[in-house]
């Protein structure tokens, strides 16, 4: 794994090595899209979302592209009444945020249609959404956006310079002991529920198929939303659900075990730990049956 590698190489976990992970994971991918680019030029239009969680000690780092979101949930207390609140971690690096839009066009000021509202979305150059991501060299880098087989285009784009990114957003904090679990999950998720419906589901229901279960209230609201039951989903065809919900991948990570303490502290000096925790895994992909 590239981020553990730079972690042993630099002697811990650091806001710096993760970075370096990050451009690593991107420049492998652009060579490996240059050297299918000549006999399968599409492959420039395969990009991802990155989400990545570590805990090292004692100290969480949390690194995104795209609109993968991951969201913390904290323990409060008021007046004697405990509850748990949903805390957000990531940026959402996507142009539907007016923020996001006026990022970009600040890179962009010679370029009107950097940002372009069709087919009921903002979109960059009418065609994507996130601001940042994995691969997507297509509408990063000139020579690999000419191609007329690429999707989304009868013509060639005219594309001067990049006009997304694979520079990560990335936050460090104490873990501190209010600090119950996190949530890691694909925009697919958040599309269909909130931040803190998604932590009042993980705090009311048992650990064990945490993130199936949200899953399946992501997946009730968007049957909901189109007048249709929870099992008319499942029942769409494949390709044609994605027209009613995205895919919905879901990690929940509980941090008990991540809570150091004097002598019973569990991570080395060195150590990055990603899932000693109980941790409840699932996704759900919206192009099968």
């Amino acid at each position: 794994m590239v981020i553990s590698e730079f972690t042993s190489e630099r002697g811990g976990l650091s806001v710096e090595v993760i970075k370096k992970a990050f451009c690593a994971t991107e420049e492998e991918f652009l060579r490996f899209v240059n050297r299918a680019y000549p006999s399968q030029p599409r492959i420039a239009s395969v990009g991802s979302c990155c989400l990545l969680g570590a805990i090292a000690n004692n100290e969480l780092f949390v690194a995104n592209l795209g609109d993968s979101r991951a969201v913390l949930g904290r323990r409060v207390s008021v007046r004697k009444k405990e509850s748990v609140v949903a805390e957000r971690l990531t940026t959402d690096h996507n142009v539907s945020t007016e923020e996001v839009r006026k990022e970009v066009e600040a890179l962009h000021p010679d370029d009107s249609h950097i940002v372009v509202y069709t087919r009921g979305v903002w979109r960059i150059k009418g065609i994507i959404q996130v601001s940042r991501s994995i691969g997507d060299f297509y509408l990063k880098k000139p020579e690999l956006s000419r191609d007329t087989a690429l999707p989304h285009f009868v013509n060639p784009i005219p594309l001067r310079r990049a006009v997304m990114t694979a520079e990560p957003s990335i936050i460090r904090r104490k873990l501190e002991p209010e600090d119950l679990y996190l949530i890691f999950a694909s925009d697919g998720l958040w599309e269909q529920l909130s931040d803190q419906a998604v932590v009042e589901i993980v705090s009311r229901n048992p650990r064990t198929g945490i993130a199936k279960r949200l899953v399946k209230a992501a997946l009730q609201v968007a049957a909901k939303k189109r007048e249709l039951r929870y099992s008319d989903i499942k029942d769409i065809e494949r390709g044609i659900r994605r027209h009613f919900h995205d895919d919905i991948s879901v990690v929940v990570l509980y941090l008990d075990q991540h809570k150091s303490n004097g002598s019973n502290a569990r991570f080395k000096s060195s150590a990055v730990s990603y899932t000693n925790a109980p941790a409840d895994i699932y996704s759900f992909n919206s192009d099968s049956t």
